[in-house]
């Protein structure tokens, strides 16, 4: 077992912290983001603003376009019960991940590579790659769908375009981790704002709407809305943004004494909390826009392509349909930056080998984009929304592997000191863990004893 102890490397400015035989988490943005002393909380509140738009953006993926869609198209309202309790688990795991970060000065892959050793670490790490590639499947999948709804491009050629978002990322990197940060809030606040508008105008009934938050007995009895609701659990909490917030609230210069680490966990889940709250909204919305539209009226929407092309007609809007597309290419571009993030973490993290950016984004986009060219051509625009779909439900078996280390590390007083968690949390959080890895068994159960998906 490799040494947990922290040193002091002088190199590092002011004092930053590094794990011995590790290098920092990201370490070209590591600690790059100056908090001012002696300032007000909102200017430091502020200055640690961004990490967590960064993982809500995860939360807002196409994935989770086909995810609840289809939940409300075929259920109603029933499922929002399932996005209100998937998002507190998230807010629950993401401030523990940002927690783990501050406090060890480790991202959570560096963690567990620690505790574990080498030869498990490549194991997760290759599960944890197929995860960041299942992401990377519906990022691939939602921006050639929004291509080919607002342009008419060919969903084959709308795939080999998205490959050309490695040069936007370089050129975004290039411009500074705030540049990043403000634009994924910009494209987050226009989801945000085109979702409000079609919902207002597709008047859901809101007594249902309410009700529909209240968790029903069918939801586990149902083998068919159960697939679903692992689907939007799978979009909703999502491994990879475990590793991905641990790392990226290091990019902020906190002082690294008792006192700062309070303070940065303190602003941390502040800005998680309100971040991932925004994405709760957004899931709502587009379920409720799901339900709203389609449920009850005769009309078997499940895929985004079907709900693009009677949503104009449905609303009696013929905009609302391009605005439609207009957020699903915002949101596939959003989550481009997360998942090349992602990957590059838990890469560095698991198994310490490093590349140039350009490459690692190179060679997860291919992975993704491979699977996609072959159902495309196979299967057409029906098996593109069904790989979509499946893509989330590979997160939702991946979760355990990443929550677990989570709230061990967590609650662990020989790593955290007096930031382990309370016994509140540790109750807490292990009853979602037990929640997350009882569902999972449920679906792996059905699906080999049966031969067949629960859709």
């Amino acid at each position: 077992m490799e040494s947990e102890e922290l040193i002091i490397n002088k190199k590092e400015k002011k004092g930053a912290w590094i794990q011995k035989t590790h290098s920092v988490s990201l370490e070209e943005v590591h600690r790059s983001i100056p908090i001012p002393k002696n300032a007000s909380f909102m200017k430091k509140l502020l200055a640690f603003m961004g990490p967590g738009s960064l993982v809500a953006v995860g939360y807002v993926d196409p994935g989770n376009w086909a995810t609840s869609i289809a939940g409300g198209a075929r259920f109603g309202y029933t499922l929002l019960s399932v996005i209100l309790i998937s998002n507190l688990i998230a807010m629950l795991l993401q401030s523990l991940s940002a927690k783990l970060g501050i406090v060890t000065g480790m991202d959570l892959a560096q963690a567990t590579r620690a505790a574990v050793g080498k030869k498990t670490s490549v194991v997760l790490w290759i599960l944890t790659e197929l995860a960041i590639i299942a992401t990377d499947i519906a990022e691939v999948i939602g921006s050639a769908i929004a291509l080919n709804l607002l342009f008419g491009i060919p969903l084959l050629l709308g795939v080999a375009i998205t490959t050309l978002d490695v040069l936007l990322l370089l050129l975004l990197q290039k411009k500074g981790f705030r540049i990043i940060e403000s634009i994924v809030i910009v494209l987050m606040t226009t989801i945000l704002l085109i979702f409000g508008f079609e919902v207002v105008a597709s008047h859901p009934n809101m007594a249902q709407l309410m009700e529909g938050y209240i968790p029903k007995k069918e939801i586990a009895t149902n083998p068919a809305m159960l697939f679903i609701a692992l689907g939007i659990l799978g979009a909703t909490v999502m491994p990879h943004n475990l590793y991905l917030h641990s790392s990226l609230v290091q990019t902020r210069r906190y002082d690294r004494s008792k006192e700062g680490k309070k303070e940065a966990v303190k602003f941390a889940k502040i800005d998680s909390t309100f971040s991932l709250t925004i994405a709760f909204v957004i899931n709502s919305m587009i379920l409720i826009l799901g339900a709203a539209a389609f449920h009850g009226t005769g009309l078997h929407v499940t895929e985004i392509e079907g709900a693009y092309e009677l949503l104009g007609p449905t609303l009696g809007m013929g905009i609302a349909s391009t605005l439609f597309a207009v957020a699903l290419l915002a949101s596939g571009q959003n989550s481009t930056i997360t998942g090349t993030l992602s990957g590059q973490i838990v890469m560095e993290g698991f198994i310490h080998l490093r590349m140039k950016p350009w490459i690692r984004r190179v060679i997860t986009r291919l992975l993704a984009v491979i699977p996609v060219f072959i159902v495309t051509l196979l299967a057409g625009e029906k098996g593109t929304g069904s790989l979509l779909l499946w893509s989330q439900v590979i997160l939702s078996l991946q979760l355990p592997f990443a929550v677990v280390p989570l709230v061990l590390f967590t609650s662990s007083k020989k790593k955290m000191g007096e930031f382990a968690n309370s016994k509140l949390v540790k109750v807490v959080a292990w009853t979602a863990t037990f929640i997350i890895v009882a569902l999972n068994i449920f679906l792996l159960s059905y699906i080999l004893l049966t031969g067949q998906d629960l859709g």
